[in-house]
């Protein structure tokens, strides 16, 4: 069903400061950049900085929270992968939902740690 991991998310909360330290201090070629998704060519997969808020530590995070990370897999066939993934046990936190901007249709499911696995369609252009 996969051959390979597509991308790694790594959920940042300055993307300015994050997108210089990956290209300008470790050195990875930019492949895009915008104010809240920058990728990174790393070779046979991507490094995707997402923004996301910093951890309050008080109330309930409403989305993934800086210094974390998932990551991410490519499919053909969205709908079909998620009731395979549903079958055995999978629970998805986010339906297939069409992302027009990022150009996918993507679904996540969480591990027993909470881990976001993300799958993602790209769309018919």
């Amino acid at each position: 069903m996969f051959s390979k991991i597509d991308y790694i998310m790594v959920n940042v909360s300055d993307m300015r400061r994050s997108v210089a330290f990956y290209r300008d201090t470790i050195g990875f070629p930019l492949k895009f950049e915008s104010p809240g998704w920058t990728e990174f060519n790393t070779g046979a997969s991507t490094l995707a900085l997402h923004l996301a808020e910093v951890a309050t530590g008080g109330g309930v995070q409403k989305g993934p929270c800086a210094g974390s990370c998932s990551i991410g897999f490519s499919v053909t066939n969205l709908e079909a992968t998620v009731a395979d993934l549903q079958k055995r046990g999978a629970r998805f936190v986010i339906p297939p939902t069409v992302q027009e901007a990022e150009g996918i249709k993507l679904a996540v499911c969480i591990d027993p740690d909470g881990l976001a696995v993300s799958f993602a369609e790209p769309l018919k252009k």
